[in-house]
């Protein structure tokens, strides 16, 4: 049964084309892996098919009574709901089915006969629905969800403006978790999430028995979930059977298949241009000549798509700092309330470290105290001498109205405008990115232009907060293989082990140190 139809989309920004002609159809049961190099419309597609964006051509279609979930990487939490009221609203279509329910029970004692009857069927209809989709257990099963993803512990009655971008997607998934709905849509799930809440994700959906579509970077994730792939690619839409990794092998040859189509049908098209220029001037070959000629005119020429700019990353590193990166005595990181037990922790220089553990447990609050940005509650952070720090923070703010151009101007207003471009576009962006507004930039992009900014400084030691985070395939690998050259000092925040293996020199687990339940 087809749950979705989506015919001729064509979408754009500007003169930016994002899709041309795109249909797709959803089937029930399909578990679908939405796959593209950064700013091909991912994103964009999620919202035009939940109707957040209008396209400017083409037709949505939904099955009836079909219910979506939607996890958006973009999605804000209202500031006052507390995560109790976000996860009970799960079950507001439930308590719209239930005033319905109680309008029925009240006309009833109007009317008589066949019309009774309607009304009493309608009635049973809605009671089914609400018994199915756990009515009369909201309370219990909020409690259930939330101590599954570890929710508990942070309090129901908090503020959910107050929590870590991988607490925030915990609460969001809680929620689409009791909603129950007929198909799952998740924009980038496992950003922010530790490995164990991934782990947790991974069987969830595994057995879930309805359709889901997964936008997702992380391949070993992906592979682990998903039986079908659409290649977003060049303003086109192609499915493939199979996981990514099976994906990558057809694509390989269908590439090859086209470039060897190509360069046959190139040299047909010298030969024939050849030809009719030799002889388009004698009379006895004439004839033969605009033959010849027609059929250029009538050739299906082939066009290989351009390639994608790859992002090139080459960090400047700066005069070699002391030995000590940093030096802690006993200390104490946290806000209102502590987030450790006292750390006596210290740092050489030419260290790689990554830090581990569970979101919500002080991993950003330990490196922002480290690097002074907070007060810790006591104890001592001494920094080394001559660090030139290097900072890559876990959120871009949204509110920022610059270009990607004015960005990189500001950290570097000596640079010429010939220099922004090029530092951009070594950062694998094209020239209508690096002219667009930074906000209306898909999440991996953004990260690459927080990237230029940091390639672009020397550094002797990089802090790195969740680097990866958006960054599609290609960006990742590039990135990898530059901190691996790196000559300077790494510590870093990271939850995909594949990532960091073959590049740490240590991994500190920070559940060891944490005041916090997990």
């Amino acid at each position: 049964m087809s749950i979705l139809n989506v015919e001729n989309l064509s979408h754009g920004f500007g003169d930016r084309a994002i899709f041309h002609n795109v249909s797709f159809r959803l089937l029930a049961g399909e578990h679908i892996g939405l796959i593209g190099a950064n700013g091909e419309g991912k994103s964009t597609f999620m919202n035009i098919i939940t109707g957040k964006l209008m396209p400017d051509e083409g037709k949505i279609e939904w099955a009836k009574n079909v219910r979506v979930g939607y996890l958006d990487q973009h999605t804000v939490l209202e500031k006052g709901m507390s995560i109790r009221q976000v996860l009970t609203s799960a079950f507001d279509f439930l308590l719209e089915m239930d005033q319905e329910l109680n309008n029925i029970y009240n006309r009833m004692g109007e009317v008589e006969g066949d019309e009774m009857q309607a009304l009493m069927d309608e009635a049973g209809t809605i009671q089914d629905l609400l018994t199915m989709h756990d009515f009369y257990m909201i309370d219990a099963k909020v409690e259930e969800v939330a101590r599954a993803l570890g929710l508990l512990d942070l309090g129901l009655d908090k503020d959910v403006t107050e929590l870590s971008g991988g607490q925030r997607t915990k609460v969001l998934l809680a929620k689409l978790l009791l909603e129950k709905p007929d198909i799952l849509l998740l924009d980038e799930p496992t950003n922010y999430l530790d490995v164990e809440h991934i782990e947790w994700l991974k069987r969830y959906l595994n057995d879930y028995e309805n359709a889901f579509i997964l936008i997702s970077h992380d391949i070993p994730f992906l592979n682990s979930v998903i039986n079908l792939i659409y290649h977003m690619d060049n303003q086109e839409l192609n499915r493939y059977v199979g996981d990514y990794d099976k994906f990558q092998e057809v694509y390989a040859m269908k590439k090859a298949q086209l470039e060897a189509a190509y360069n046959r049908q190139q040299k047909e098209i010298a030969d024939l241009k050849d030809f009719v220029a030799r002889n388009k001037a004698r009379v006895a070959t004439r004839n033969m000549a605009m033959s010849r000629q027609k059929k250029l005119d009538k050739m299906d020429v082939i066009e290989l798509a351009a390639e994608k700019p790859k992002p090139e990353f080459n960090f400047k590193e700066a005069r070699t700092p002391s030995r000590y990166i940093f030096q802690t005595k006993d200390l104490i990181i946290g806000y209102d309330e502590p987030l450790s037990s006292p750390l006596t922790l210290e740092m050489e220089r030419g260290s790689k470290i990554v830090l581990t553990g569970a979101n919500g447990i002080g991993k950003t609050t330990l490196l922002k105290s480290i690097l002074g940005l907070i007060q810790p509650l006591s104890g001592s952070v001494e920094q080394g001498d001559y660090l030139e720090i290097g900072y890559f923070e876990q959120e871009m703010s949204q509110d920022i109205a610059t270009t990607c151009m004015e960005e990189i101007w500001q950290a570097f207003p000596a640079y010429t405008q010939y220099e922004v471009r090029s530092a951009l576009a070594k950062c694998g962006l094209t020239t209508k990115h690096i002219e667009s507004k930074v906000k209306v930039l898909s999440g991996g992009e953004q990260a690459k232009v927080r990237l230029c900014k940091l390639i672009n400084k020397a550094s002797n030691i990089l802090v790195l907060d969740e680097p990866t985070n958006h960054l599609d395939v290609d960006a990742k690998e590039e990135l990898k293989r530059a901190l691996k050259a790196y000559k300077g000092s790494i510590l870093m925040v990271c939850h995909e082990p594949e990532f960091y293996d073959g590049l740490a020199t240590a991994v500190w687990d920070c559940t060891k140190w944490t005041t916090k339940m997990v």
